[in-house]
């Protein structure tokens, strides 16, 4: 197995991921019944994500946090979702690929699925967490 080089690879792994999501009984209603995606135009934008999280492309404009939040308005998204998600795309990846690539994209997805499951539940994206004491002040010494 060779490593994820270009936006081809990129393209293969995103149809291989989306099959395997349509027909997963977690997943697959989510895309097909709640957000009705048109894998046609979704691909590509797909795509344009992935070439910009693994090669710095700078192609990809838009806002991931916002279609998610109005996909959780229509139906929330849980931590069941993103846990299945990652799964899956993980599996890919690894059925797929192997190399420094493969395994930033498995290490990006795991960041981006826990920040945006983090957000849709109100709260931050980060994974620190200030803390604080019992006055409810941060303590800049801890």
């Amino acid at each position: 197995m060779n490593d994820i080089a270009d936006r081809q690879d990129i393209s293969d792994l995103i149809v291989a991921f989306y099959g395997r999501a349509f027909q997963d009984s977690l997943l697959g209603p989510v895309f097909i019944d709640v957000a009705h995606l048109d894998l046609a135009t979704h691909l590509p934008i797909m795509c344009d994500f992935w070439e910009t999280v693994l090669f710095r492309a700078g192609i990809y404009k838009r806002n991931a946090l916002r279609v998610h939040t109005a996909l959780h308005q229509k139906s929330p998204l849980t931590s069941e979702h993103f846990s299945r998600w990652l799964e899956l795309w993980t599996g890919t990846v690894d059925d797929m690929f192997v190399g420094e690539k493969a395994d930033l994209a498995k290490l990006q997805a795991s960041r981006i699925a826990w920040s945006m499951s983090r957000r849709l539940m109100g709260e931050s994206g980060s994974e620190f967490i200030t803390i604080k004491r019992a006055t409810g002040r941060s303590d800049p010494d801890s």
